[in-house]
């Protein structure tokens, strides 16, 4: 996980600035990997895409996709973390700057997995080295949109990122969307964040 230190962001489309504390948040996107193991350790179900449910080698790597809101609720709390806020996730995206993108302010489609890339799928999350945020984050543009725990409405939540699937238009790190708690589909997956404070006492720090 990276830590996000605690300070003032510039936050969506107006740039306005915005206190958060300390928080840590993945590195990567839950991958179909990890999310491999937490259906062994509870029986939770598995992907509809995992024929026979289990996770092709091919993609162990790339993001978890078909999952719900609730799905990835649950993998955080089995983890023993949460899914970051909208806020949380945009500032470990943009950096304190409010950078349009992670890696700056240049467009530039080939530091992401977006439409334009052609490739037609999720791609391993530690593909895009120099797609990276100022925090070290990866595919904060691009590859899976990525649950948060920021509610839109009722139970419909924001989804950050952008996709394989979305122009790259669509995937700067202000941009809003959201979806019900109930979709899935092959290209929204999620990545988990826990408070600084929360992680220091669990540590007995």
């Amino acid at each position: 996980m990276a830590l996000v230190d605690a300070g003032v962001y510039l936050s969506g489309a107006g740039n306005t600035p915005v206190w958060l504390p300390s928080f840590y948040i993945d590195l990567y996107p839950v991958t179909n990997s990890d999310y491999e193991r937490f259906v062994a350790a509870t029986g939770h179900a598995t992907p509809q895409h995992w024929p026979k449910g289990r996770c092709p080698e091919s993609i162990l790597d790339h993001p978890v996709v078909f999952v719900t809101w609730h799905d990835a609720a649950a993998y955080a709390s089995w983890a023993g973390k949460e899914l970051p806020s909208s806020q949380q996730w945009e500032k470990a995206a943009r950096g304190p700057r409010g950078e349009t993108y992670p890696w700056g302010s240049q467009q530039t489609p080939a530091k992401c997995n977006t439409r334009e890339s052609g490739i037609g799928s999720t791609t391993p999350v530690t593909r895009y080295h120099s797609g990276v945020s100022s925090y070290g984050v990866y595919d904060m543009c691009g590859n899976a949109w990525e649950w948060t725990s920021t509610l839109s409405e009722p139970s419909r939540y924001e989804l950050k990122a952008g996709a394989w699937t979305s122009p790259f238009s669509r995937v700067t790190p202000a941009a809003f969307n959201d979806a019900s708690s109930e979709m899935l589909d092959d290209d929204t997956g999620f990545r988990c964040a826990v408070s600084a404070e929360a992680l220091h006492q669990l540590l007995g720090d």
